[in-house]
């Protein structure tokens, strides 16, 4: 029981990236919380005294105040007059963090021609230009590289780190809520049983002090946990999979070296436009046409003026800060923190690799649940060796189980259910490792089946289209079947962790009183 209370832990540790439930300006207390996990024996150093805000948010929103504070100051009201432009940015690449169905590659190239008609006009406003006009000169963004090399290498940055950020979060989530539902699981009579006999029988014998031998708990439990361990090859595959991902966090996907100086980026695109705007202008007339003047007394000459202001960047004590007070400096405090909980994150990962069919060795360890001496312990008849051979773990080996009838031709549902859940993840892990990206569902697109993600026209493949982990929580015990078929009652199972909490938790206590 320990030990899954152990994975839980871990997992819920490992979830302060995941995405945060957005709406509440004041962090909550976790004084609950650590009360809880102190009740059950936990070491409180993971766990927090507030609710953690989500990094990644707020380095976008303080990149978004960074470069709204830098363009309001040096293009003024041309800026603000065009601020949507750069809101939408944003707003999208914040929807496509937290969910929502955003095509990166899609919103750049829109955001940058959008951009390229605005500044085409400001820099021309002489002319008059129709929206047929300006959508011509939105096909030539392309060929025509206005801003340089900016937008190629943004782009290429943005949903590199974007799609590894967004993945590995969710990755998290995925395995956070594989283990809830795992541990919620219903178990059958059989193991109610096996587990009974071997806890408490002894009591029957005239000794309540006596602990299983560790061979035959390990029988028990194997049988008790079958369709449990058969969860540790797809979960092996998605450990794996999290931490190739969480490389790319620590390395060239570093999405902080990519949010920051977005700001400062834009900026020099729109330097070089400005820069190289009569040589634009002029392939842009010849492939488009030439444009109509303005009448006489409406040229617009003072905005072209206007707008070929020079940027300059900030001095470090001039960068401005969020709402909160929070600068730039206190970020990368931050984020520092974050590669931290990234290393940290690794080795817990590593540490729940097998951990589903080691689960029956950990519990039946030596000297904690069971007794060390192998001749001193009980045998499921009396004080003794226990002679049977140990089955090995995973459900189509409970065939001979000499303590658990296991029907093996009629795996749980739940359990394939989180197994094909985890086959989806470790599938998106592995496109994101290499840049890819695979649909994600947004929650205000319900019913839609369709769309691909930034990066799947290069070559992504899948194999599934991932929608979530809400499964129906479906009995591993299917005696309710069988009683509804022959007109009686059924009745319902504990969940495994409740019962292995409910069985030996006393006999803890009285094993304590007996010595």
């Amino acid at each position: 029981m320990y030990a899954m209370w152990g994975l839980q832990v871990a997992l819920c540790t490992l979830s302060v990236l995941s995405l945060s439930s957005g709406g509440e300006s004041k962090a909550r207390s976790c004084s609950e919380v650590r009360q809880a996990y102190n009740a059950k024996g936990f070491s409180l150093v993971n766990v927090p005294h507030q609710e953690i805000s989500e990094f990644f948010l707020e380095l976008l929103d303080n990149s978004e105040k960074s470069l709204n504070s830098m363009f309001t100051r040096t293009y003024g009201k041309l800026y603000m007059q065009n601020l949507e432009v750069f809101q939408d940015l944003f707003t999208e690449l914040k929807r496509y963090y937290t969910g929502g169905n955003v095509n990166l590659e899609e919103m750049l190239n829109d955001f940058w021609s959008r951009l390229l008609e605005r500044m085409f006009q400001l820099l021309n406003s002489q002319y008059h230009f129709t929206d047929d006009y300006l959508e011509c000169v939105s096909k030539y963004t392309d060929q025509l590289k206005p801003f340089g090399d900016v937008p190629r290498k943004l782009k290429a940055q943005v949903t590199r780190a974007f799609i590894a950020a967004r993945t590995f979060v969710q990755g998290l989530m995925v395995g956070r809520e594989v283990a809830n539902r795992v541990a919620k699981v219903n178990v059958v009579p059989a193991c109610v049983r096996a587990l009974t006999k071997m806890l408490y029988c002894p009591y029957c014998r005239g000794m309540p002090g006596l602990k299983p031998c560790p061979n035959y708990c390990h029988n028990v439990m194997r049988g008790c946990l079958a369709n449990q361990a058969d969860l540790d090859a797809e979960w092996n595959f998605f450990i794996d999979a999290m931490l190739l991902v969480a490389d790319r966090l620590e390395g060239p996907f570093n999405i902080e070296a990519v949010i920051q100086p977005i700001d400062i980026k834009i900026s020099e695109a729109i330097m070089t436009m400005q820069e190289n705007s009569m040589q634009v202008s002029a392939k842009v007339f010849q492939g488009c046409g030439q444009p109509k003047p303005l009448g006489i007394g409406r040229s617009a000459r003072g905005i072209s003026d206007m707008f070929s202001v020079r940027f300059r960047p900030y001095a470090p004590e001039e960068r401005p800060t969020t709402a909160a007070g929070t600068s730039l400096d206190r970020l990368r405090v931050v984020w520092r923190t974050m590669q931290e909980s990234v290393i940290d994150i690794k080795e817990k990962l590593k540490e729940s690799k097998r951990f589903w069919s080691n689960l029956p060795d950990d519990i039946c360890a030596k000297g904690k649940f069971t007794e060390s001496d192998e001749e001193q312990c009980w045998n499921s008849h009396t004080k003794g060796r226990y002679f049977p051979e140990v089955v090995k773990e995973g459900l189509t080996n409970q065939v001979n189980n000499p303590e658990v009838e296991v029907d093996i031709t009629r795996p749980d549902t739940l359990i394939r259910q989180q197994i094909m859940a985890l086959r989806v993840m470790t599938n998106k892990l592995k496109n994101a490792y290499n840049g890819n990206d695979i649909y994600f569902p947004d929650s205000s697109d319900e019913g839609s089946s369709s769309g691909s993600g930034s990066g799947c026209s290069d070559g992504c493949t899948t194999e599934f289209v991932f929608v979530g982990t809400e499964a129906p929580v479906i009995r591993a015990d299917r005696s309710d079947e069988r009683a509804a078929a022959a007109g009686k009652s059924p009745s319902r199972g504990p969940s495994i962790m409740l019962l292995m909490a409910t069985l030996t938790l006393p006999l803890w206590a009285s094993q304590t009183q007996w010595r």
